[in-house]
């Protein structure tokens, strides 16, 4: 099941480079518009399917921005 996953992963991360690819090229406003609900619909594909596959996610800490840390009065 992972592998299958991961293999669904790959073919939506390549359909959209393969949309951002097609849409540097000169297309009609109605082929640009299908491209772009396409790419749209791929990536809202990717997302639920990488969340569905690895469910937790890990987050750093920011680190405190130069322009706070020597302003402190």
């Amino acid at each position: 099941m992972f592998d299958e996953s991961l293999a669904r992963i790959r073919t939506h991360r390549n359909n959209i480079h393969r949309y951002r690819r097609l849409l540097q090229t000169q297309l009609s406003d109605l082929e640009r518009d299908f491209i772009e609900r396409r790419m749209a619909y791929e990536q809202t594909a990717l997302d639920a399917l990488v969340a569905e596959t690895f469910p937790m996610a890990f987050f750093l800490p920011k680190p405190p921005s130069s322009s706070s840390v020597g302003s402190k009065r």
